[in-house]
């Protein structure tokens, strides 16, 4: 008896380990196309993540499962502006950041700007960090006393945990543009693959010299110049059969087929933003959602009742004319102006501040309608796609100081479109749409928008020589002309017509501490030029989640699976 359980406790942790080792490394494991070992030297060396589980979960964010919702108003439109009429749409699952970026946040890019492009070795470098620079002229105001705020806010500690503002939407993509490749910097330092890269004076990064993602995946050695042996530490196992050990690194870099890196940092497209600020799964019963919010939490109401009188306010915004808190010593939200992130309750999803503190950026263009016939499924509006630019040699360019493209803003201002050690970007051509169904241009951010393009005889060419003149917005000519038989003249007008409507204005979602309790119902729409900043907008991050949009689900049944189910 005690040879058979001590040989049964030997096949057990045989079987185990034979499974531990498929499960972490992949030996032994055959591919199902073709019968060939996978992660095998000896047999080629492809290489298979085996033992990936699931994304991690990013720094700072909180895990979104998507599913089919109504985005649009369900209170009076008292703004007259009939741009959310309830449509349903899918989310796909994602990542959002708990909380709006801080200014303690903001501070820490801002700093490695500075590190990195020391604003006064180079013009270009000086440019690159003013243009990251909020604008903290935002709080002036002409009847009021509030430079003050001007000269703290951002920097005295007293506000590190408040949102960021004075920061446009140009801005906060280059922030989530930043985050991206911090995080995944970090991420190769804690696998070892990388040192720290400031760790000393001889390993500090500058200009182009720093971590770049897309480049790192493209072509590690094009990452640091001249010092691939001072800051690459060591790789994962290479299964190559003609593996090179170069300078004091060994193994291989990490790829996209790993797993390893995290996708990319982005602001959250409008319907994103909406559906997570909504957390309709707060009024969910059983497999039923039982009516709509108004606000982000349940009821019409910005306040919770608590012993007695005493009430709480669930959001920061303003109450009435010339009262934007309460009275003092009495029931008040605790904030005149922007609140410390986390001090009013979260909603079902751990999200912060959904409503009221301050508005937020997100990805889309605006237009007053969402075009769910055009789409229904991750709806977004402003794609722009683009490639690397090439050299002669067919490689990707990557931007050093002497190259970097600007462009000029409303305001006059030169910003950089690209930073040094990125990679040069060029919109797609005719040659990438030839024969493609599902897009044709580059730029499709007015697409089916009833402009030019999108009108009735457009591709005719009768009217697009002449500007201003679309059937979509051109009236009658008035007064109308009847000829001598009685026939009505089929004419236009010519007149040119102008709009704050067009491809560089953004949305931004909620209501701040500047609104009145209607804006901070998570359907309501509003717009500003993409270069432009307030003292009540501020933004935070999103991230896609990559692979099974309900991991929590799949995992419940892949258990019941598991268990055998009598007849």
């Amino acid at each position: 008896m005690k040879n058979y359980v001590l040989l049964l406790v030997l096949v057990i942790l045989f079987s185990s380990c034979r499974s531990i080792t498929r499960l972490f490394n992949g030996r032994g494991e055959k591919s199902s196309a073709t019968g060939w070992k996978i992660n095998d030297r000896s047999n080629g060396g492809f290489s298979l993540a085996t033992s990936y589980g699931s994304q991690q979960t990013p720094p700072g964010m909180t895990f979104i499962e998507g599913g089919s919702f109504t985005m649009g108003g369900v209170q009076d439109d008292v703004m007259y502006d009939w741009n959310s009429t309830p449509t349903t749409l899918h989310i796909r699952s994602f990542y959002m950041d708990q909380t709006e970026v801080t200014n303690a946040m903001y501070l820490e890019y801002l700093y490695w700007l500075k590190r990195v492009f020391p604003p006064d070795e180079k013009e270009e470098y000086r440019i690159i960090y003013e243009s990251a620079l909020p604008d903290t002229l935002v709080w002036r105001n002409t009847l009021g006393a509030l430079d003050a705020l001007v000269e703290t806010y951002l920097r005295h500690p007293a506000f590190r945990d408040y949102p960021v503002v004075g920061v446009s939407w140009l801005q906060a993509q280059r922030y989530c543009d930043w985050r991206t490749d911090r995080v995944n910097e970090q991420i190769l330092i804690d696998r070892g693959v990388l040192n720290q890269v400031n760790a000393s004076s001889d390993r500090i990064v500058e200009g182009e010299n720093h971590f770049n993602t897309r480049v790192y995946l493209t072509d590690p050695s094009l990452v640091f110049k001249d010092k691939d042996n001072d800051v690459y530490r060591r790789g994962l196992p290479d299964n190559s059969p003609d593996q090179k050990v170069k300078g004091g690194f060994k193994g291989r870099h990490v790829r996209m087929e790993d797993g390893i890196l995290l996708p990319r940092y982005r602001l959250p497209t409008e319907a994103e933003w909406e559906y997570a600020a909504t957390a309709s799964i707060g009024t969910m019963e059983k497999n039923m959602i039982k009516g709509r919010r108004v606000y982000p939490w349940q009821g019409i109401t910005p306040v919770k009742q608590k012993k007695n009188t005493d009430v709480r306010y669930l959001a920061n915004y303003k109450h009435s004319t010339g009262n934007y808190a309460g009275i003092a010593r009495a029931s008040t939200d605790r904030a005149d102006i922007t609140a410390a992130v986390r001090s009013y309750p979260a909603n079902e999803y751990g999200l912060y501040d959904m409503a009221g503190n301050v508005a937020e950026w997100v990805a889309d263009v605006y237009r007053p309608r969402i075009d769910e016939k055009g789409n229904d499924f991750n709806y977004y509006r402003g794609n722009v796609y683009m490639k690397p630019t090439l050299d002669d040699n067919g490689k990707a360019i990557k931007i050093n100081a002497s190259e970097i493209p600007y462009d000029t803003l409303s305001s006059g201002k030169i910003v950089p479109r690209h930073i040094p050690g990125e990679f040069l970007f060029t919109p797609i051509d005719e040659q990438d749409t030839y024969m493609r169904f599902n897009y044709s241009s580059s730029d499709n951010r007015n697409i089916g928008d009833g402009d030019h393009a999108s009108s009735r005889r457009f591709a005719d060419g009768s009217l697009a020589s002449t500007p201003g003149s679309s059937l979509m917005y051109n009236a009658p000519q008035n007064p109308i002309i009847v000829d001598s038989s009685g026939r009505v003249s089929s004419t236009y007008d010519d007149a040119r017509r102008t709009s704050l409507i067009n491809d560089r204005v953004r949305v931004y979602k909620g209501g701040s501490w500047r609104d009145r309790l209607y804006w901070l119902s998570p359907s309501s729409r509003r717009f500003l030029q993409e270069d432009f900043a307030t003292d009540f907008i501020g933004f935070r991050c999103a991230m896609d989640y990559v692979g099974d949009s309900y991991p929590q689900r799949s995992r419940q049944k892949s258990k019941m699976a598991s268990k055998k189910v009598p007849f």
